[in-house]
């Protein structure tokens, strides 16, 4: 499904979950269609610049599956910085980010979707502060693996937990704010 309300193409769009979504609806920090796990919807105009074009960086996990074993060193590149190629054809060197491999994946994403083996294969735990466009693939790509698989697990505090896919939890305003560690008056 893709991450928005209204497209020019015949592709699954958010308006086909079964929900009755207020006005003014939005995805913030959307996924790409090959990608899953957690997306905030909500009608507040301020997420957006509060969460991911403030000062403050708030984090982004991903439970990754690429292909073949991923080496110790590629590990370490991935770890302190890799280069890989943006928006524009420039090349961005990512900061150093938070990334271990995985041995029990369900742990972490428990929901009726079954965490399929393809061949030989990593999973990583990913925590990122920023999200340039593809990143996370780009990087992968950047050390000679291809993401099989890209799941969302959690903004900040706000997790994926149970919810399965195309499930919609509704959270208080506040308590919204507080998991995203953003002030409601910023």
């Amino acid at each position: 499904m893709v991450s928005q309300f209204v497209s020019t193409h015949r592709v699954n769009l958010l308006g086909n979950v079964d929900f009755d979504f207020p006005a003014g609806t939005h995805a913030i920090g959307r996924l790409d269609k090959d990608s899953e796990g957690l997306l905030i919807l909500t009608t507040n105009q301020k997420v957006t610049r509060l969460l991911f074009l403030g000062d403050i960086p708030h984090n982004r996990t991903y439970l990754v599956q690429v292909n073949n074993l991923l080496s110790t060193e590629n590990l370490l590149q991935l770890q302190t910085g890799i280069t890989i190629r943006i928006k524009g054809g420039t090349d961005y060197t990512t900061p150093p980010c938070n990334i271990k491999i995985v041995e029990n994946p369900e742990i972490i994403y428990n929901t009726a979707t079954e965490l399929k083996e393809y061949g030989p294969h990593t999973w990583l735990l990913i925590t990122l502060t920023e999200g340039k466009f593809h990143q996370v693939r780009k990087m992968m790509k950047a050390v000679r693996h291809r993401c099989k698989r890209l799941i969302r697990v959690s903004i900040e505090n706000l997790t994926l937990g149970n919810l399965p896919p195309g499930g919609v939890r509704e959270i208080e305003e506040g308590e919204f704010f507080k998991q995203l560690n953003i002030s409601e008056h910023g």
